[in-house]
């Protein structure tokens, strides 16, 4: 088991009193396993220190107008390629089938690309996987940690963490096409409701984004199977 991936899928879950009580603990596992770097260990520690200090409904509601009333900060994958198409679906799928194969039971409250779950599957994996699984991701999460930061988020440590993890410069093609996703304020309900009601992110034939970076839709189902995604280049030549 990768200890690294169960205290980032614990970190970027809802917050409890379980989870508070458990900080000094998750710390002590990252400082222990030594994936990440010095810097990275102390940005997620700090982030830790900070929930298990909040008031927990102060945290809870934090976490709430971040990642469940806006839609650009989403922790569902899926959410930000396929949006709502039917190519999710397939995707969620295969996302499943792949948990299932690593001996991973999952409950039915929560869909197969929420990026905890994601993470906890990760867990289980070798190393030399779980780097590949991050690597086809990594444009998702570099994207999120942009939007966290420019929020002035301290949750923005955990997907750079990922980001770090992957070992690998996220595609650019793709990453700038999430990168016009526009960041909605959770407190501007009108604006929140326009945002639910627009067509969804999609990377598919005859899509505006898929003829700016063909590979996103391959990408993200070589990362659902699990099969290993072509090589590609990563300079912005």
């Amino acid at each position: 088991m990768i200890a690294t991936y169960k205290v980032l899928s614990a970190i970027l879950s809802y917050p409890t009193a379980e989870l508070q009580a458990a900080a000094h603990e998750l710390i002590a596992a990252l400082n222990a396993e030594k994936l990440l770097s010095r810097d990275a260990r102390a940005a997620v520690g700090n982030l830790l220190s900070g929930i298990a200090a909040d008031d927990l409904l102060e945290a809870q509601s934090q976490y709430i107008d971040l990642f469940d009333r806006t839609r650009a900060l989403s922790l569902h994958l899926f959410e930000h390629v396929h949006g709502e198409s039917r190519d999710r679906g397939q995707a969620m799928v295969l996302l499943l089938q792949r948990y299932q194969q690593a001996g991973l039971d999952i409950g039915t409250r929560e869909l197969p690309d929420y990026i905890p779950l994601f993470l906890e599957f990760l867990s289980t994996q070798s190393e030399a996987e779980a780097r590949a699984r991050l690597e086809e991701a990594a444009h998702i999460f570099a994207a999120l940690g942009e939007r966290l930061r420019k929020r002035g988020s301290p949750y923005a440590a955990v997907l750079e963490a990922l980001v770090a993890l992957s070992r690998t410069a996220p595609d650019d093609g793709v990453l700038e096409e999430l990168r016009k996703q526009q960041l909605e304020d959770p407190n501007d309900l009108a604006a929140l409701d326009r945002a639910w009601e627009e067509a969804e992110v999609r990377f598919g034939p005859g899509d505006a984004a898929a003829e700016a970076c063909p590979r996103a839709d391959a990408i993200i189902k070589h990362m659902a199977a699990g099969e290993p995604a072509a090589p590609r280049p990563w300079s912005s030549s």
